[in-house]
């Protein structure tokens, strides 16, 4: 049996990959810290759990449209609306099974065959499958690292649009770098955007995870709620990272052909977790802020950690539950040869997992530091503390 052609060009997201390493060495009688996928370990709110089990008792567990149930849309629609400062009605949502169904959706719903798309390299790595698997062109811009965090190398990305730049994908609050926006930069982005005619995908999962300050989005800016099209999840926000509930906000005439894909692809997303989502955004928020209040503490220790470690320096992300630390000097002191040698190496005689900066994209050709990302949503403080101990006993040595 052969596969069809179109198969070859369709990626994975490559920290799954990492997954398998690391449970294979547990299997195996040893220690994991799992620092490696963004998951979480932290509880769905019980309230909102609740919600789907009264749900499911109440017989919500039919068809019911495939845009979404219009309770959920309208609930969406106020909630995301209001916190960037712009309006959106019912129609403007489409309800997801997740937030990634949107990546694909809102490619396949504005993209033609050969057109070029612009999209973040490190970054999450479902954009370039879905860009290529869909018969697109997919087009890297990359970040410039400082002691601020990231900014995103404008000349570059100004340089790579030609008149088949169609598209320009944006994940403000980034993973995996934890990199966002100054006003100046969305703004640029926005300009650009208007002036070379593009669509804007703003991928926004961590919108909800800061620990300081207020997020914000590019919609929100002038000329943009009608040129961009937000992926939303409740996956960070509300812990619900297994729920699959998720959706696509913006333009009308956008959303109804995404209503349109959603008929074809899974009919419609969960009828019960629909209304459990309705909790999430409408009822009690002590939960949410405990999820914050957990992952702030976690990312304290975590950067005070890192930098105790002779040869890493890793900037405080505010956003997001991740952090990638430059390990350039101690990648050179321990004379690795490949970002998979150092990996390894740490996972089996530290039991430390963490992804390496190629399981986010290629790197591109200007890049010379060593980067690796830490996940810190889905293990506890007390774990963190004793595998940084073992991390920085091994890379000392």
């Amino acid at each position: 049996m052969k596969t069809a052609k179109r198969i070859a060009k369709l990626g994975t997201e490559t920290a799954f990959a990492v997954s398998a390493d690391a449970r294979a060495w547990a299997d195996r009688g040893h220690d994991v810290f799992p620092f490696h996928l963004g998951d979480m370990n932290i509880p769905t709110p019980s309230n909102i759990v609740e919600a789907g089990y009264r749900a499911m008792l109440d017989n919500k567990t039919t068809y019911c449209p495939a845009a979404g149930i219009p309770e959920l849309r309208a609930a969406m629609a106020e909630d995301i609306g209001r916190a960037r400062g712009i309006e959106y009605d019912i129609d403007n949502v489409s309800v997801q099974p997740g937030g990634k169904p949107c990546i694909g959706k809102f490619l396949m719903a504005l993209m033609n065959r050969g057109d070029e798309v612009l999209y973040p390299n490190p970054g999450y790595p479902i954009y370039e499958s879905q860009i290529e698997f869909l018969g697109g062109t997919a087009v890297p811009y990359g970040y410039i690292p400082s002691e601020k965090g990231f900014s995103i190398d404008r000349d570059k990305v100004e340089a790579a649009i030609t008149p088949r730049t169609r598209l320009f994908i944006y994940n403000n609050g980034q993973n995996p770098i934890g990199a966002e926006s100054d006003d100046d930069e969305m703004q640029w982005i926005a300009d650009l955007a208007q002036e070379r005619d593009m669509f804007v995908l703003s991928d926004e999962p961590y919108f909800d995870i800061r620990y300081r300050g207020k997020s914000k989005s590019i919609a929100g800016l002038p000329g943009m709620q009608e040129r961009t099209v937000i992926a939303y999840t409740f996956s960070k926000k509300y812990a619900m990272t297994g729920w699959r509930l998720g959706g696509a906000v913006g333009p009308k005439k956008v959303i109804d052909v995404i209503n349109k894909l959603n008929v074809n692809h899974e009919s419609c997303t969960c009828h019960f977790i629909q209304w459990a989502g309705i909790e999430a955004l409408n009822g009690d928020q002590s939960g949410h802020e405990e999820i914050i209040q957990t992952l702030e503490r976690r990312r304290d220790l975590l950067v005070d950690l890192l930098r105790d470690i002779d040869g890493v320096s890793v900037y405080k992300a505010d956003v997001t539950f991740y952090l990638f630390p430059d390990v350039t000097e101690v990648y050179k002191r321990k004379g690795y040869e490949s970002q998979a040698e150092m990996r390894i190496e740490a996972l089996e005689k530290t039991g430390v997992s963490f992804c390496s900066r190629s399981h986010f994209g290629k790197p591109l050709p200007d890049e010379d530091k060593v980067f690796i990302r830490f996940a810190y949503s889905g293990i506890d403080i007390d774990r963190i503390e004793s595998g940084l101990k073992k991390l920085k006993a091994f890379w000392e040595s």
